[in-house]
């Protein structure tokens, strides 16, 4: 089993915690987490570090605002601040390439970063996890948006995300995600996109502001990618349309692509074991090359 160090670094002022793990002088795999309330780096790698780790140099930020970062949210431009700071975490721990594996907000952060050359993250190869394309705002993902602080909202959370009920049933599992979800600040910050004054044209608004709004076209131009990615998919994600993942894969220019049956929207937890297998043989060949 793996090593996993939990640190923390100054980046320009925001305290920023970070999981590690692997030898240092192995290729970096960067992870980006999902964005849900309690989403953080423990949450969403706690299954695919430790495999990872055997092969490479493992890092896992936790995004502004998130895990056990500083609680910050920017109202004016927050997807601008969140990409300088994760932009910043990297060239302040020195990191100058790493593959990166993002999954959800992480994926879908991590595709707009790189379908706009040059990006601002040290990018060798990427792995998009049920990120990237359009978000609609589903039944699934209006139980999302609906935490409320309870173990019930909790677990109707997991049930949303997560295609086996298993996850949302297990009262420790839930217990977990909650002690994140309620870090001091931690709410506020994953309820703040929902916070919109009211404007003549809100959907236009949205999409300037960079928040997470949903149901907004998504304008990413994914030809424009200039390093090779993974495509991993759960078949029954809820939180994505049906398909999505084919029309990334027939846009992105040098990719692989894999649908996970019986899966929802996180392959990286419901379907582990496979997941690291799949992102182990594509590092290993993208080095290689």
């Amino acid at each position: 089993m793996a090593d996993i160090q939990s640190g923390f670094v100054d980046v320009d002022g925001i305290n920023t915690h970070y999981l590690e793990a692997g030898d240092r002088n192995a290729p970096t795999v960067a992870l980006l987490h999902s964005g849900e309330f309690g989403g953080c780096a423990e949450i969403s790698w706690e299954f695919t570090i430790p495999a990872l780790a055997e092969h490479f140099h493992v890092v896992a930020p936790d995004w502004l605002g998130f895990g056990r970062t500083d609680k910050i949210y920017d109202f004016a431009d927050q997807r601008s601040r969140v990409y300088r700071h994760m932009s910043r975490f990297y060239e302040v721990m020195g990191i100058t390439e790493a593959d990166f594996i993002g999954n959800s907000m992480g994926g879908s952060n991590l595709a707009r970063i790189i379908a706009a050359p040059p990006t601002i993250l040290p990018v060798r190869s990427a792995i998009l996890c049920s990120g990237g394309g359009f978000t609609p705002l589903t039944e699934e993902r209006k139980a999302l948006l609906a935490y409320d602080g309870t173990p019930g909202a909790m677990r109707a959370l997991l049930h949303a995300m997560l295609d086996d009920p298993k996850w949302g049933d297990d009262e420790a599992y839930v217990a977990k995600r909650q002690e994140i979800a309620l870090l001091p600040g931690a709410f506020e910050c994953a309820s703040a996109p929902r916070l919109k004054r009211p404007e003549p044209e809100p959907e236009k608004k949205a999409e300037k502001s960079g928040d997470q709004s949903f149901g907004i076209p998504d304008n990413t131009v994914y030809e424009n990618v200039e390093v090779p990615v993974l495509i991993i998919a759960g078949a029954n994600d809820p939180l994505r349309e049906p398909g999505y993942s084919n029309g990334l894969a027939e846009r992105i220019p040098d990719n692989e692509h894999h649908v996970y049956e019986n899966c929802g929207h996180c392959p990286n937890i419901e379907c582990a074991d496979r997941f690291n297998a799949h992102a182990i043989d594509f590092l290993k060949r993208v080095h290689a090359r």
